[in-house]
């Protein structure tokens, strides 16, 4: 059967509506980069602040937000399930303006680092939020515009940095602060995610949702057929049916002929619908290894290592321009994954991309032991890693998270992928740290490259795919060992 292409009206609305929410995603760019070219200022005796920091508080400076950010994610679930993707994603737009007011107003060391751990909780939300994209997207487009959100984050890196190289620090703020405003304001715009609206029994209200997200009239049959999809998909009876012998592309027919009438669900927390799903278990298992190996493969660790490399292969080029084209370079990738996820799929471009990052890793590794070419040759290595990872292991793994899990536990399983995510960036950061003393960055890029080459062979044979299915037809990937009786 022929996959339901996406119109030129629906596409336009969904990739406005994508950009406002990713406004979100730019704003975690902000919090996470301008601790980078404020460090000097906040360390030198003509510092802005009341007294200059000492080295433990520029730890902290850049290390509170993962503690804010650990700490929420939690409540994250929770929050979107209780008060909406739309409201909650707001709510978790408020942090960042909290933390640029606090800046604006105190020179004090412990509210600045304060205002950074706050900044941090909107960082869990935002992670949280894709999942409110890939609610209102088309399935045929829904992996680019999920995909857009890394998109969003590298584009609020390269502007920080280019603010930060041009504008006084207190413009700085005001710029951040007045974005982060407004951010707000157009996502109080938006309409609520159809989903969740049939969730908590709002169909009318889902209805002009997906009248306003799909440009139809709320009373057409094609609206109707999108809520029956949605009913489909939060049906307690859903699995069974799926473990039968039913093929997904006929699961329509099933609304009618095997559920007739919604049953109406029992109220029940996200938790126990997680431990009755076995789909959910399964997906939550391979979001987890697939997000640990991208993390173990290195650019976590790059990214701390990156200023000190570039200044030993090239001296000449300032800091502030490395990070700019690095922040560029990282964009550039993310925007690529955007237009080819949905063309060539999430697992063929998590298998090249791991690969790719593998062969990287080698080459850098050597370079750093052996120093076998040019000083450039680092650069170039880098900016290639770099752009290699992004356009596949970086974003895919997110994209991954905010679609192949049931609606009833999408945003449960979201929190507890997101609080792993954390935890696993700063078990990183602590085993390398040690590690490269003892042995050398140039070895311990091996190791990466390992984990890369390993990604790959995972990725190839436990990763499914799911480039343009609803979210019944993804369940049934994770039920049965039948991925090739699913037209791609």
């Amino acid at each position: 059967m022929e996959k339901e292409k996406v119109r030129t009206k629906e596409l336009l609305i969904q990739v406005l509506a994508t950009a406002i929410i990713c406004f979100q995603a730019c704003l975690t760019g902000f919090v996470v980069s301008w601790p980078s070219y404020t460090v000097g200022n906040f360390m030198s005796n003509e510092t802005v602040l009341s007294t200059p920091m000492s080295s433990i508080d520029v730890s902290l400076l850049g290390s509170l937000p993962n503690i804010g950010g650990l700490i929420i994610s939690p409540f994250c679930g929770y929050a979107f399930n209780t008060f909406g993707r739309k409201y909650a994603t707001i709510l978790f737009t408020v942090p960042y303006i909290l933390t640029w007011l606090i800046i604006s107003v105190t020179s004090s060391v412990p509210l600045v680092l304060a205002s950074m751990c706050i900044g941090g909780i909107g960082i869990a939300g935002q992670n949280v939020a894709i999942i409110y994209i890939s609610e209102i997207a088309h399935d045929s487009i829904r992996g680019g515009l999920t995909a857009s959100s890394a998109s969003g984050y590298f584009l609020g890196i390269l502007i920080t940095y280019a603010l930060g190289g041009n504008l006084a620090y207190m413009e700085v703020i005001y710029t951040h602060l007045g974005l982060s405003i407004l951010c707000v304001l157009l996502l109080l715009l938006l309409p609520e995610s159809p989903v969740f609206l049939v969730l908590v029994g709002r169909e009318e209200d889902a209805a002009k949702s997906i009248a306003f997200y799909r440009q139809l009239d709320a009373k057409s049959k094609e609206v109707e057929a999108e809520i029956a999809k949605i009913r489909l998909q939060i049906d307690p009876r859903l699995e069974s049916l799926l473990e039968g012998d039913n093929d997904p592309e006929t699961l329509g027919e099933l609304v009618e002929k095997k559920l007739g009438a919604p049953q109406e669900r029992k109220s029940e927390t996200a938790w126990k619908h997680f431990k009755k799903s076995k789909s959910s278990k399964r997906a939550l298992m391979m979001v987890l290894i697939i997000m640990a190996l991208s993390i173990m493969m290195g650019c976590v660790v790059l990214q701390v290592y990156a200023e000190p490399l570039f200044k030993e292969a090239a001296p000449s080029m300032p800091s502030n321009q490395c990070a700019i084209f690095l922040a560029l370079d990282f964009l550039i990738a993310s925007v690529l994954c955007v237009l080819a996820i949905d063309r060539f799929g999430r697992k063929f471009l998590l298998i090249v991309t791991a690969t790719g990052s593998g062969v990287c890793t080698v080459l850098l590794g050597a370079q750093l032991q052996f120093h076998w070419a040019p000083a450039w040759f680092t650069v170039l290595l880098i900016y290639g890693f770099s752009f290699i990872f992004t356009l596949g292991c970086a974003v895919i793994p997110f994209v991954l998270t905010a679609e192949v899990f049931l609606p009833e536990v999408r945003s449960f399983c979201n929190s507890i992928v997101m609080a792993f995510t954390w935890i696993f960036n700063f078990l990183t950061l602590v085993i390398f740290h040690p590690l490269v003393e003892a042995v050398g960055l140039g070895p311990v890029f091996y190791f990466f490259s390992v984990v890369c080459f390993t990604g790959a062979i995972y990725s190839q044979f436990c990763v499914p795919e799911t480039k343009g299915l609803s979210a019944d037809a993804i369940q049934l990937l994770f039920l049965k060992q039948r991925r090739q009786s699913i037209k791609k």
